[in-house]
C-alpha cells in the first residue's frame, strides 16, 4: 500500500513538472530570457511550415518554440529532436532555402537576415529575428547552450555524388520518403521510388540551356534491387522516350552499380546525358594495416640459430636436474624419511622371481639394519 501511495506522488510530481523544464531550449542565453506568457509548447504542422508526413519521413520525435526577448525585441526559436543525425540533416536540408548562405554558426549552418538554420547532431535550431547579422554573438550562445543535448554522429555523404557544373547553390537536398520527394520533384505523390525498400536519395536543381532541370540520385542497398526500380520506371514513366506518345511524365534514367540517377526537365536525352554520365558509384578498398618486408634469413643462421638454441635447451635441462636432485637429496638427510621415501606410503611391485620376500625398509630405511 505504501509503495503505491508513493508511485502515486511520483506520477502527480512528475505531471506537476512544467513543459519548458522538459524542454531542451534554455530558458536564457546571451542576455535574452524566455517570455513568460509564452511558454515552450510543441510546433504544430502549420507552425512550422513542415508538413506532419515530412516529419514523419525524418523521424521527427519532439519539437519545441520559444519566444525570447531582450528589451522590446522578440526572437522565435524552433528546434526539432530527430531519432538520428541522417534524419536531422535530411529535414536541415528541406527547411533551407537558395537564399541562404553558410553561416560559421556550426559546421552546417546558413542564415538571412531575419531567419537561421543550424544542424547540431540529431537536433535542427531554426531562428527568427531582424537583424540577425548582428546577433552572431548571441546565436553561437544559444549553440553552446543546445549543443550538449544533441546525439552526435555521422552526415549523409550522398551529395558528393552530385555534380558541381551547374548546380545551382543550395538547391541539394536529402530525402528519405515520397512525401519530402513530392516537394521537390512533383512527378508522382505515391513511393515510386521505392523508399520502403530501403532506398536513400539526393537531389539538386541545375541550369542548363536557360532553363532549370532536377537531378535525382537514389541508392539502393544492392545493385539487384536498383536494377530493378530501373526496369520498372518504364510502367508509370516516360522512361528515356520509351513512351513519348503517352501522357506519363518524362525522365531520363541510368543505373551505376547502387546508384540510380534520373533527371525530370530535361528537353532532350542530350541534356540529360551531360548530368547521367557524371553519375558513378565506385567501390573503394581501405587498408589501414601497417607494411613490413619479409625477409628469411641465410642458411647459416637457421643452422648457428639451431645449435644455439639446442644448448640454451640442454642446459636449461642439466640445470634443472641439478638443482632438483639436489633440493631432493637435501630434504632426505636434513628429514631422513619424512618427506620423500616414507616407508608407510610406499608400495612394491613385487615379480616374485625369487622365494625372499621384499621389504620395503630395505630400500628407504637409512643406517636400519635389515631383520634376520
Amino acid at each position: 500500500m505504501r509503495l503505491r501511495v508513493l508511485l502515486f506522488i511520483a506520477l502527480f510530481a512528475f505531471a506537476a513538472i512544467p513543459a519548458a523544464a522538459l524542454g531542451i531550449l534554455p530558458s536564457s542565453f546571451a542576455g535574452w530570457a524566455a517570455d513568460a506568457s509564452s511558454p515552450s509548447e510543441a510546433l504544430s504542422g502549420g507552425a512550422a511550415q513542415v508538413p506532419q508526413p515530412v516529419l514523419a519521413e525524418y523521424g521527427c520525435v519532439q519539437t519545441e518554440s520559444r519566444q525570447y526577448l531582450r528589451g522590446k525585441s522578440p526572437l522565435t526559436v524552433s528546434l526539432y529532436k530527430l531519432k538520428d543525425p541522417s534524419g536531422a540533416y535530411g529535414l536541415y536540408s528541406f527547411l533551407r532555402t537558395p537564399d541562404m548562405p553558410r553561416t560559421s554558426l556550426a559546421e552546417h549552418s546558413s542564415m538571412t537576415q531575419d531567419r537561421a538554420l543550424v544542424l547540431l547532431g540529431n537536433l535542427v535550431v531554426e531562428v527568427r529575428a531582424k537583424e540577425l547579422a548582428k546577433l552572431h554573438a548571441d546565436l553561437k550562445a544559444l549553440v553552446a547552450a543546445v549543443m550538449p543535448q544533441a546525439q552526435s554522429g555521422l552526415f549523409p555523404t550522398m551529395s558528393d555524388h552530385l555534380p558541381r557544373r551547374g548546380l545551382i547553390e543550395r538547391t541539394d537536398h536529402y530525402v528519405l520518403g515520397p512525401a519530402a520527394l513530392y516537394q521537390f520533384m512533383p512527378v508522382a505523390s505515391e513511393d515510386w521510388l521505392g523508399f520502403s525498400q530501403g532506398a536513400e536519395a539526393e537531389l539538386a536543381r541545375y541550369r542548363s540551356g536557360g532553363h532549370e532541370i532536377t537531378l535525382l540520385i537514389a541508392d539502393f542497398p544492392t545493385p539487384q534491387a536498383a536494377q530493378k526500380k530501373l526496369g520498372e520506371l518504364p510502367q508509370k514513366f516516360n522512361l528515356n522516350g520509351s513512351n513519348a506518345a503517352g501522357a506519363a511524365p518524362a525522365l531520363f534514367a541510368r543505373r551505376s552499380l547502387t546508384l540510380l540517377a534520373i533527371v525530370s526537365g530535361a528537353q532532350t536525352q542530350a541534356e540529360a546525358d551531360a548530368l547521367l554520365t557524371q553519375i558513378s558509384s565506385t567501390a573503394e578498398v581501405t587498408w589501414n594495416e601497417p607494411n613490413f618486408e619479409l625477409t628469411e634469413p641465410s642458411i647459416g643462421a637457421m643452422i648457428y640459430g639451431a645449435i644455439i638454441g639446442t644448448l640454451i635447451i640442454c642446459a636449461f635441462a642439466v640445470i634443472s636436474g641439478i638443482a632438483f636432485g639436489g633440493v631432493r637429496l637435501a630434504i632426505k638427510r636434513i628429514f631422513p624419511g619424512k618427506v620423500f621415501d616414507r616407508s608407510s606410503q610406499m608400495q612394491v611391485l613385487q615379480m616374485g622371481l625369487t622365494s625372499k620376500p621384499i621389504n620395503a625398509e630395505d630400500f628407504y630405511s637409512l643406517g636400519n639394519t635389515p631383520p634376520h
